[in-house]
């Protein structure tokens, strides 16, 4: 697919532009608005390819649960092994899609990885996340950043708190959701791994609170989200945080995602899961 294409669902769903304004452009690279909304059908995330772990699968447990966050009562999506025992604790982090039967798989599959996982909902406060596009995009644009950042922090209290977790604690996001790991890894100390995946890097000045080892997860074609890179990584050295970086060439933002259509990639997505899933066995075990 036309890269120019890609860059401008990309600016469609991160800017985000208005959906009229967006088709326009479509249509003047695609030759017209039939053939852009054909070229939008496949790029658009696809939710009957969500589930690679059945929501019954007997390996696993998974159920709905809550916890207090700030000023409002989170949602979330938790999974773990059947057996009953004390695991190494994962916080999810959705894009900005929220949570939704992707986000609920990626939670399962750290499950069946042998993690207690759990994805929060960040829409929490407004009923949960909407299965309407439009509606959703609008409610993203109205959180509030403080909040919400205490919300994912709060959600990796719950997770020390339970009675099925050993007490070590992991993160892992994409894109909206790796920025907020990002955050995570500098305002919780007792992290002890961070895995952001092709998510906005923090500001510099907050790098040496990280305590967590960082994994970093990028896609060779995503300039906007890459341009940040060099800073990030220089900071890690000088703060002598642990991190390891991983830029997948040829690979789009959302590469992770088996949803995306042709923004998936399906070697780079198995190679990050798997340095993802030994990074928590070593941290979190």
């Amino acid at each position: 697919m036309d890269q120019r294409i890609i860059n401008l669902f990309d600016e469609y769903t991160h800017v985000p532009l208005k959906r009229d304004v967006f088709l326009s452009r479509l249509a003047k690279l695609t030759g017209g608005m039939t053939a852009a909304l054909a070229v939008l059908s496949t790029l658009e995330v696809n939710y009957a390819q969500a589930q690679t772990v059945a929501g019954q699968d007997d390996r696993i447990m998974a159920e709905r649960v809550t916890y207090p966050g700030s000023d409002t009562t989170m949602k979330g999506y938790l999974a773990r092994p059947k057996a009953n025992g004390k695991y190494g604790s994962v916080v999810v982090i959705h894009e900005n899609r929220g949570l939704n039967p992707h986000i609920e798989d990626v939670t399962r599959r750290l499950a069946l990885a042998g993690f207690l996982a759990m994805a929060p909902d960040a829409l929490s406060a407004a009923g949960g996340t909407p299965t309407d596009e439009t509606q959703m995009r609008e409610l993203f644009g109205k959180l509030d950043a403080e909040k919400t950042k205490q919300n994912f922090l709060k959600g990796l209290d719950y997770l020390k708190s339970r009675p099925d977790s050993n007490g070590k604690l992991g993160c892992v996001g994409f894109c909206w959701g790796g920025a907020m790991s990002n955050q995570l890894a500098v305002n919780y100390p007792d992290l002890k791994a961070a895995v952001p995946f092709y998510g906005r890097q923090p500001d510099v000045a907050d790098v040496p609170k990280i305590k967590a080892t960082v994994q970093l997860h990028y896609g060779g074609m995503d300039e906007r989200v890459n341009a940040g890179i060099p800073a990030y990584e220089e900071a890690l050295k000088k703060a002598n945080v642990p991190y390891q970086l991983y830029v997948y060439e040829g690979a789009q933002h959302a590469f992770h995602n088996d949803t995306a259509g042709p923004r998936y990639n399906e070697a780079a997505a198995k190679l990050a899961w798997g340095r993802t899933i030994a990074l928590f066995k070593e941290k979190l075990g």
